[in-house]
């Protein structure tokens, strides 16, 4: 799953709290920030702001998938498509500001 991935945190949902992904994840050198699931017999600590974060990212890419142009994929080719999707997160970055 996490295969070929070069990163230092690996943020997830509950729904990844397994051993098999975080020893992959450790193995790979990866810091998992994974809340536990409640049925865990041995609860782990996470790190909450850099969870919070991962909010943010779904939610920029809820507001990406709401634009009929990227949502239907208008664009012919891969650099108007990119074109497209930096125009949106400008105007998202914009509206934030």
């Amino acid at each position: 799953m996490i295969e070929g991935i070069d990163a230092d945190y690996l943020i997830a949902d509950k729904g990844y709290d397994t051993d098999a992904i975080l020893q992959q994840a450790a193995a790979q050198g990866m810091h998992a920030v994974i809340p536990p699931k409640k049925n865990r017999t041995i609860q782990r600590t996470h790190d909450q702001d850099l969870y919070k974060l991962r909010h943010r990212v779904e939610n920029a890419f809820l507001v990406l998938k709401q634009w009929r142009g990227i949502a239907t994929r208008y664009a012919k080719n891969s650099a108007s498509f990119l074109a497209a999707v930096h125009i949106q997160c400008l105007v998202l970055w914009l509206n934030i500001s």
